[in-house]
């Protein structure tokens, strides 16, 4: 493609570059990038790309697209900002793939990947539809699966993504859209039929600063998009819906437009009565859990704003399987119950543990930690909370990054203090799993809070295999041996 076809509709600031130069691919990490690549170089969050042009050019990049004119000799282009850029570069070089399918963004703390699943279920039944799935726990085409690294890819990928969907077939995409992306650029001049708003509850501030900004940050996912539908119990929803300039729905308790009635909860999921505008439809859903509601009725909304009746909506979500990491069940041989949890937020840990005490006939024990490198104003409450709301607490490590777990651990434990609540540190995470089976009483109920789907942990900068199922799995059958 020929540079001055890449950059339409690019903000030009001033060029040295031949316009009629053949652009033989795009990168924006100098170290994938190969001869004959426009170089993408972008202020980020904790680098800075500039300072990698050298690097891309010794590769061979044709060209430099960056905010400040760069030193040395070769052709640039200086943008007033290159993650715009970079995303506008991402429509013409995939050739605007979105444009030919339906899109539904979800913002919101918590909620997220199970809103965008059980919307991708209905969406295939009730309409018959291949819809494409982006977000935390993996990338979908249709059924196919494929690997994700972040919950919204960078703006150059995920229009590569939406390529890979449309030539697929696919007529609608349900995605997650967080925080990060919204403020980074990542979904720069996408256009959502549907945007949906899930809840805010602390995260991120390490990022975003205030709770007001975090705020402000989801709101902007509302300014491009047709139609929206928000969860209107939530305390910020008025902050995150102001300005939004289309037409939108409510759901959540009694005052909103879409509401439930007669919740009934369970171990094995929740039944309630959907009503909007005097039509009411029973639901049944198989996840356990108060917000489980909620994140159904964001759904019901969502689908209504598509175009799907309630009562279509319900008939498929009677038969929509678990999402893997959210109150997912791990089959033990015991008299007691584990489950695994994604819960990595004060708010998260509230509501999973609620949840299981809904349905606990025996103790209910949470063992969790907090990620490094993030947040660290969250971890005295998530341990005050723990304390408050379980039996026994197992506190250890979590995705530590670059911090100390011992250290992240003693900002959680002023939480716990001067509670009633026993608790231990089992700093390494394997082992605490493994005490917490060791010590595990009849009819006890455990949670691994934390990795849900995740299948690693992070220590410094390194990712090592942890997967907590195959952690009870190898549990079990070395106390088969020993027997």
């Amino acid at each position: 493609m020929k540079l001055g076809e890449l950059l339409h509709n690019v903000h030009i600031v001033e060029s040295n570059a031949d316009l009629e130069l053949e652009i033989a691919g795009v990168s924006y990490d100098s170290r994938q990038a190969k001869p004959g690549d426009l170089f993408v170089a972008m202020e980020g969050y904790e680098t800075d790309g500039h300072k990698y042009i050298p690097m891309a050019r010794e590769k061979g990049a044709a060209c430099v697209l960056c905010q400040h004119r760069p030193e040395g000799e070769g052709a640039y282009v200086v943008t007033g900002d290159s993650r715009a850029a970079l995303a506008q570069v991402g429509k013409n070089w995939f050739g605007d793939p979105a444009a030919s399918m339906t899109l539904v963004g979800v913002t919101g703390t918590n909620g997220k990947t199970t809103t965008t699943y059980l919307l991708k279920d209905v969406l295939e039944k009730a309409r018959g539809a291949k819809v494409g799935l982006i977000g935390t726990n993996q990338n979908m085409v249709g059924q196919e699966v494929l690997h994700t690294e972040r919950t919204t890819p960078e703006s150059f990928a995920l229009q590569g993504l939406f390529r890979r969907m449309a030539d697929a077939g696919c007529t609608h995409v349900v995605m997650e859209v967080s925080s990060h992306a919204l403020c980074l650029k990542r979904v720069e001049g996408v256009r959502f039929a549907l945007g949906v708003f899930t809840n805010l509850s602390q995260d991120h501030l390490d990022f975003h600063g205030t709770m007001e900004a975090y705020a402000d940050a989801k709101a902007m996912l509302f300014r491009q998009c047709d139609a929206g539908v928000y969860n209107a119990s939530d305390p910020w929803a008025q902050r995150v819906i102001q300005g939004a300039g289309c037409p939108l729905l409510s759901f959540g308790e009694a005052g909103a437009e879409l509401t439930a009635e007669q919740i009934r909860l369970a171990v094995d999921g929740v039944d309630f009565e959907a009503s909007c505008g005097g039509e009411q439809v029973p639901v049944h859903v198989n996840i356990p859990g108060r917000f489980t509601v909620y994140n159904t009725l964001g759904v019901l909304a969502a689908a209504k704003q598509l175009g799907i009746s309630l009562a279509d909506s319900a008939a498929a979500l009677r038969t929509s399987a678990n999402v893997k990491g959210r109150v997912e069940v791990v089959p033990v041989p015991y008299d007691y119950t584990i489950l695994i949890d994604y819960a990595v937020t004060p708010d998260a840990i509230e509501n999973v543990l609620k949840t299981v005490r809904d349905f606990a006939k025996g103790r209910v024990v949470i063992l969790f930690g907090c990620g490094g490198d993030r947040d660290r104003t969250k971890r005295p409450k998530m341990g005050k909370i723990a304390a408050e709301l379980a039996d026994f607490v197992i506190v250890t490590s979590d995705n530590p990054r670059t911090e100390a777990p011992g250290a992240i651990i003693e900002e959680i434990l002023p939480g716990l203090a001067g509670t009633a609540t026993p608790y231990v540190v089992v700093e390494d995470r394997v082992e605490a799993i493994r005490y917490a089976m060791d010590h595990a009483q009849p009819e006890d109920v455990i949670i691994l809070a934390g990795k849900g789907h995740e299948t690693y942990q992070i220590v410094g900068r390194e990712k090592r295999h942890l997967d907590e199922r195959e952690v009870v799995a190898g549990y079990i059958a070395q106390q088969k041996e020993r027997a």
